[in-house]
């Protein structure tokens, strides 16, 4: 993929991954619009990056309607979504509760599944599109206390497997990226950033990934990526 010109969504754009990804992509002369929640940190990461900020839930119908209309009035086109729009709490059986699993859910699987399906519709009609889903180690390996987080990211990990076998004859790419720890604000009270730290993954190693993927030429994809930090401990 040639990336100038070219014209992507980022879900959960406003820090992090989905920050990250976004200034990689506009770099290489894509257009790029991101969507958050908190509109005044979206609106700042949207002026530092050069991205479009579309201030949106896409855990929402509403919000993923919007987040696609805003996009093709601004660009007139779509080429890629980067599903990264997620959260999860660190619950242990006995700590479970109804909402912990709806609120991960609705953002983790539902929106990211009901994004990437907008996005297809538009793709298919096209006969060209890539999506890029954020999963993680944790849809590759259960761990204490991941009984929501991971199996959010389990599902996540299914749907691109199943997107890959139904949209390879529509010429659109689904590939499946698992970052390990990454020092963002996950399960952060207020969505803090986490400071960096010298041995632990930034959102800019995992941009890179992507962004890598997608620069292969379009007769070929990657079904699926894994990155782990070189010495963590």
């Amino acid at each position: 993929m040639i990336f100038k010109d070219k014209v992507f969504i980022v879900t959960g754009g406003s820090s992090g991954i989905g920050k990250a990804t976004a200034q990689q992509l506009v770099a290489r002369g894509a257009k790029v619009s991101i969507t958050g929640r908190d509109k005044e940190k979206l609106e700042k990461t949207a002026g530092e990056v050069g991205a479009l900020a579309i201030h949106a839930d896409v855990s929402t119908e509403a919000g993923i309607e919007r987040t696609m209309k805003e996009t093709l009035d601004a660009f007139g086109s779509l080429h890629g979504l980067i599903n990264n729009a997620g959260h999860g709490w660190v619950r242990k059986v006995g700590d479970y509760t109804w909402q912990d699993f709806e609120d991960v859910y609705r953002t983790n699987v539902f929106g990211a599944a009901m994004m990437g399906q907008a996005a297809a519709q538009y793709f298919k009609d096209k006969q060209y599109g890539n999506i890029v889903n954020i999963a993680s180690t944790a849809a590759l390996k259960g761990y204490a206390g991941g009984g929501i987080y991971s199996t959010s990211k389990f599902a996540l990990r299914g749907l691109t497997q199943c997107w890959q076998a139904e949209l390879r004859p529509f010429n659109i790419r689904v590939i499946g990226v698992n970052p390990s720890e990454v020092t963002t604000a996950f399960a952060q009270p207020g969505r803090m950033e986490r400071e960096e730290v010298s041995n632990k993954l930034r959102g800019e190693e995992i941009a890179h990934a992507i962004v890598s993927a997608l620069e292969m030429d379009d007769r070929g994809f990657i079904p699926e990526l894994t990155v782990h930090a070189t010495n963590p401990f």
